[in-house]
């Protein structure tokens, strides 16, 4: 399926968001995935992922996740210098803060003539822990979380007792989780205390733990896996299909 991309800026409650659209090029509604980046905001990566994912029938939008700590457009290096600031944008933005950006990304979604209803989320890194946190949402059908950080560790900023974990009980759609056994970024207890939360809390999910070191979808660095991305893509693609048509 040949693909279109647009750009927007999006008014939320912190300021203007710069969005990345990426959608089929044809005529028809099309449900919605919100992908979100890692620290580094919109790399080539992460463009090359969302237009995979446009192109099996799905509107994606890429929110610059830390839009009120960077000049519009901010693409951070995968370098030290790159991975200092993302990191300090990631522990310098609360969580209510990426709570109002989903707000606003899903009221632009539905006011699209070729959106439907139907939203999900998705992202890596930090931007797997934000489709979990998007997924607090009651909008958000469907969340598919790639090696999720922060998480377990209630390290990012928010109000008392509003961290992801604490609030795994308020996720009503439904959730994939997927982690790298080689990540030293989530340990196995800290794998094994989001399990155990998601099934005290009876939520709907599936969980998937792989052989493969952090940041395995991201399609430059060493660490990348193709052979393990590729079943990632046919994973989320399946996922949505079957939970947002």
């Amino acid at each position: 399926m040949v693909i279109t991309q647009e750009t927007h800026d999006i008014s939320t409650a912190t300021g203007t968001m710069r969005t990345y659209l990426y959608r089929p090029d044809c005529d028809g509604q099309f449900a919605t995935i919100i992908f979100y980046s890692e620290i580094f905001q919109q790399t080539a990566p992460i463009a090359r992922a969302a237009a995979i994912l446009a192109g099996h029938g799905f509107v994606v939008l890429v929110p610059e996740v830390f839009h009120e700590l960077n000049p519009v457009g901010t693409v951070l290096a995968y370098d030290d210098n790159g991975k200092d600031k993302g990191n300090a944008d990631k522990f310098a933005k609360p969580l209510e803060h990426h709570d109002s950006d989903t707000e606003a990304l899903v009221d632009f979604a539905r006011s699209l003539s070729f959106c439907t209803s139907q939203i999900g989320s998705m992202g890596v890194c930090i931007g797997g822990h934000l489709a979990y946190r998007a997924a607090l949402n009651p909008d958000i059908l469907a969340a598919f979380c790639l090696y999720p950080t922060d998480i377990h560790s209630n390290t990012l900023p928010c109000e008392k007792d509003n961290d992801s974990l604490s609030r795994t009980g308020d996720i009503s759609g439904e959730l994939v989780m997927v982690f790298g056994k080689q990540d030293p970024h989530v340990s196995s207890e800290g794998r094994k205390l989001i399990y155990a939360k998601l099934e005290a809390t009876e939520r709907n999910f599936s969980w998937h733990e792989v052989n493969a070191q952090h940041a395995f979808m991201r399609d430059e660095g060493e660490r990348y896996d193709a052979a393990i991305a590729l079943q990632m893509y046919l994973k989320a693609v399946a996922f949505f299909q079957r939970t947002l048509k």
